[in-house]
């Protein structure tokens, strides 16, 4: 006989596998936190929707992003060191200038993201390791 607690975890793991293929992680403290500080180190904003948000010259050091819609946000001047912006979706974000020193943008959507500027040092990128500025 199935437990409330066994239907449960067999529901939630459900919903974790279906749909995009990303569990979404995201806490809201998390972007209140941001949004009161214009910082967040190590925060967890991964699966979130950030269409256009402001994130110019924060400091999201460690920041979880994984599968993000960052469409057309703007992260220029960004602190993004170890950053984990795996699966993202940056299309047309503007990194101008963000230092993404030892983030992971590895299986990231980049489709016409302004990166002139931007600091790459042990970067993952989605074709591999940039080193350009170490």
């Amino acid at each position: 006989m199935w437990s409330v607690r066994k239907l449960t975890v067999l529901f939630v793991l459900a919903v974790a596998l279906c749909g995009s293929g990303t569990a979404i992680a995201f806490d809201e403290r998390d972007l209140k936190k941001f949004q009161a500080l214009n910082a967040c180190e190590e925060c967890d904003l991964s699966g979130a929707t950030l269409w256009h948000a402001n994130f110019g010259g924060a400091n999201l050091v460690g920041v979880d992003l994984r599968g993000a819609n960052l469409r057309n946000a703007d992260l220029g001047g960004a602190t993004l060191w170890y950053a984990n912006l795996g699966g993202a979706n940056l299309s047309d974000a503007y990194l101008f200038n963000a230092n993404l020193s030892g983030a992971d943008l590895s299986g990231a959507d980049l489709g016409d993201a302004n990166m002139k500027g931007a600091y790459f040092c042990n970067t993952k990128m989605p074709w591999g390791i940039d080193n350009d500025d170490c």
